[in-house]
Protein backbone atom coordinates (compact mmCIF):
# COMPACT_ATOMS: atom_id res chain seq x y z
CA UNK A 1 0.00 0.00 0.00
CA UNK A 2 1.29 3.44 -0.91
CA UNK A 3 1.29 6.34 1.53
CA UNK A 4 2.22 9.96 1.05
CA UNK A 5 3.30 11.71 4.24
CA UNK A 6 3.57 15.49 4.15
CA UNK A 7 5.36 17.60 6.69
CA UNK A 8 6.76 21.09 7.17
CA UNK A 9 3.61 23.16 7.37
CA UNK A 10 2.96 25.65 10.13
CA UNK A 11 2.45 29.28 11.04
CA UNK A 12 4.83 31.90 9.70
CA UNK A 13 4.85 35.68 9.38
CA UNK A 14 4.61 37.34 6.01
CA UNK A 15 8.01 37.40 4.35
CA UNK A 16 9.07 34.19 6.03
CA UNK A 17 9.90 30.77 4.62
CA UNK A 18 8.76 27.20 4.98
CA UNK A 19 9.89 23.95 3.38
CA UNK A 20 7.30 21.26 2.74
CA UNK A 21 8.24 17.62 2.28
CA UNK A 22 6.23 14.73 0.90
CA UNK A 23 7.67 11.27 1.37
CA UNK A 24 6.24 8.36 -0.59
CA UNK A 25 6.33 4.98 1.09
CA UNK A 26 5.17 1.55 0.01
CA UNK A 27 5.40 -0.37 -3.22
CA UNK A 28 5.47 2.24 -5.91
CA UNK A 29 7.34 2.07 -9.18
CA UNK A 30 8.08 4.41 -12.01
CA UNK A 31 6.99 7.66 -10.41
CA UNK A 32 6.39 10.09 -13.22
CA UNK A 33 5.42 13.57 -12.13
CA UNK A 34 5.15 14.93 -8.61
CA UNK A 35 2.97 17.91 -7.74
CA UNK A 36 2.02 20.36 -5.04
CA UNK A 37 -1.52 21.69 -4.87
CA UNK A 38 -3.17 23.99 -2.37
CA UNK A 39 -6.69 24.76 -1.28
CA UNK A 40 -7.66 27.88 0.59
CA UNK A 41 -10.96 28.12 2.51
CA UNK A 42 -13.85 28.59 0.13
CA UNK A 43 -11.68 28.16 -2.94
CA UNK A 44 -10.98 25.38 -5.39
CA UNK A 45 -7.85 23.30 -5.15
CA UNK A 46 -5.18 24.74 -7.42
CA UNK A 47 -1.91 23.49 -8.82
CA UNK A 48 1.07 25.26 -7.29
CA UNK A 49 4.00 23.47 -8.90
CA UNK A 50 4.97 20.23 -10.54
CA UNK A 51 8.16 18.45 -11.47
CA UNK A 52 8.62 15.70 -14.02
CA UNK A 53 10.78 12.60 -13.69
CA UNK A 54 13.40 14.41 -15.72
CA UNK A 55 13.43 17.43 -13.45
CA UNK A 56 11.45 19.88 -15.56
CA UNK A 57 9.39 22.22 -13.43
CA UNK A 58 6.38 24.45 -13.81
CA UNK A 59 4.79 26.94 -11.42
CA UNK A 60 1.60 28.86 -10.95
CA UNK A 61 2.09 32.51 -11.82
CA UNK A 62 1.25 33.50 -8.25
CA UNK A 63 4.30 31.66 -6.84
CA UNK A 64 6.89 32.07 -9.58
CA UNK A 65 10.15 33.41 -8.22
CA UNK A 66 9.17 32.59 -4.64
CA UNK A 67 8.58 28.83 -4.55
CA UNK A 68 10.91 26.06 -5.70
CA UNK A 69 9.91 22.44 -6.22
CA UNK A 70 12.51 19.69 -6.13
CA UNK A 71 12.62 15.93 -5.79
CA UNK A 72 14.87 13.22 -4.47
CA UNK A 73 14.25 10.26 -6.71
CA UNK A 74 16.06 7.57 -4.67
CA UNK A 75 14.11 8.65 -1.59
CA UNK A 76 10.81 9.12 -3.46
CA UNK A 77 10.42 12.53 -1.85
CA UNK A 78 9.27 15.85 -3.24
CA UNK A 79 9.92 19.21 -1.62
CA UNK A 80 8.46 22.68 -1.89
CA UNK A 81 10.66 25.53 -0.69
CA UNK A 82 8.46 28.55 -0.08
CA UNK A 83 10.09 31.94 0.37
CA UNK A 84 8.69 35.47 0.71
CA UNK A 85 5.42 34.04 1.92
CA UNK A 86 2.30 36.17 1.73
CA UNK A 87 -0.99 35.94 3.62
CA UNK A 88 -2.67 34.82 0.38
CA UNK A 89 -0.46 31.71 0.43
CA UNK A 90 -2.45 30.48 3.43
CA UNK A 91 -3.98 27.13 2.49
CA UNK A 92 -3.82 23.40 2.99
CA UNK A 93 -1.03 22.10 0.76
CA UNK A 94 -1.30 18.66 -0.80
CA UNK A 95 1.22 16.58 -2.68
CA UNK A 96 0.16 14.44 -5.61
CA UNK A 97 2.21 11.69 -7.22
CA UNK A 98 1.55 10.20 -10.62
CA UNK A 99 2.80 6.70 -11.30
CA UNK A 100 0.66 3.92 -12.75
CA UNK A 101 -1.96 5.24 -10.36
CA UNK A 102 -2.41 8.68 -8.86
CA UNK A 103 -1.86 9.24 -5.15
CA UNK A 104 -2.65 12.19 -2.87
CA UNK A 105 -1.27 13.16 0.51
CA UNK A 106 -3.42 14.09 3.47
CA UNK A 107 -2.47 17.77 3.35
CA UNK A 108 -0.50 20.08 5.60
CA UNK A 109 -1.70 23.48 6.80
CA UNK A 110 0.29 26.58 5.94
CA UNK A 111 -0.78 29.80 7.62
CA UNK A 112 0.88 33.12 6.83
CA UNK A 113 0.10 35.99 9.18
CA UNK A 114 0.27 39.62 8.12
Amino acid sequence: QVHLVESGGGLVQAGGSLRLSCAVSGSIFNINSMHWYRQAPGKQRELVAHITSGGSTNYADSVKGRFTISRDNPENTVYLQMNSLKPEDTAVYYCRVVAILVYWGQGTQVTVSS
